[in-house]
């Protein structure tokens, strides 16, 4: 299949330096995140408090808190690094690839997936990360279905080499694990990718050294002519204009070549001589 490319930025060097002032913003952003889970997790253990009560719990009135609380909350170290290297990688890809995008998505994939935790899921306290994680990996696996310009190829399947297990704990798997929670965010992530794909525009395409070379190699056989072929006419008038209208070169008018009759006798010369 063609992917479908801009045309080549004017100044290459501008260019790559907005690409590393987006991998950088994107970096900054999932840094920030995860730095607040971590803070949130040592406040809880250093006063001694018990954040879990902040969780989503399925149809209950004091449960719909979680529905905003519960992706910072987690019940350990453990569940709190388990999730930190994917949300730094998985959002550094979506807001330095697509942030228009990844903006819009964030929030939907966010609360869609705590609600329908609240409206479906077994009745237990859910916490964590891990939805919002499966939400933005297939976000990215959907925009580099539906867009295939380079950059949503390269960042789909770095998603899917890196967590392509996620594809499995949509279902219902190990005990304690909230697969409710990572059904939802990969649905809302798919959603998401659908109704923004076309949001960030198409990245331009990177132009080569060879094909610098090429085109000043055709500007310039262009330019001087390469001598194989005669040089093409500045004008050519359209020949039912009629000889007497067009001159040659010399300044002679053109002439018509008159063919001759067959030979022998014409059709009505044998009508009107029968032998």
């Amino acid at each position: 299949m063609d992917i479908p490319v801009l045309a080549t930025p004017t100044d290459p060097a501008a260019q790559a330096r907005e690409d590393r002032r987006k991998l950088r913003r994107g970096l900054l952003i999932s840094a920030l995140f995860v730095a607040l889970l971590w803070w949130l997790k040592a406040f809880e253990l250093g006063f001694d408090i018990d954040l879990g009560v902040l969780g989503n719990r399925p149809r209950e009135t004091w449960g719909l808190l979680g529905i905003f609380t519960a992706p910072l909350l987690h019940g350990s170290f453990k569940h709190l690094v388990s999730n930190t290297l994917p949300l730094l990688i998985l959002g550094t890809l979506a807001f330095s690839s697509f942030p228009r995008a990844a903006i819009r998505a964030t929030p939907l994939i966010w609360l869609g997936s705590g609600l329908a935790v609240w409206l479906f899921a077994r009745g237990s306290n859910h916490i964590g990360a891990s939805g919002l994680n499966h939400g933005l990996m297939f976000l990215l696996l959907t925009l580099g279905l539906i867009r295939r310009d380079r950059i949503a190829v390269a960042t789909g399947f770095i998603a899917f080499f890196l967590y392509g297990g996620m594809l499995l704990t949509v279902l219902p798997g190990e005990p304690g694990v909230s697969w409710e929670y990572h059904l939802g965010g990969a649905a809302f992530g798919v959603l998401s990718g659908l109704l923004w794909a076309k949001l960030d525009p198409l990245p331009p395409r990177k132009i080569y050294s060879w094909e610098i070379e090429e085109a000043l190699e055709a500007e310039h056989r262009r330019l001087e002519g390469d001598g194989s072929e005669p040089a093409r006419p500045s004008e050519v008038l359209p020949i039912w204009q009629g000889p007497d209208l067009q001159r040659n070169v010399d300044g002679r008018r053109g002439v018509v070549i008159r063919f001759p009759y067959p030979l022998g006798p014409r059709a009505d010369e044998d009508k009107g001589n029968p032998h």
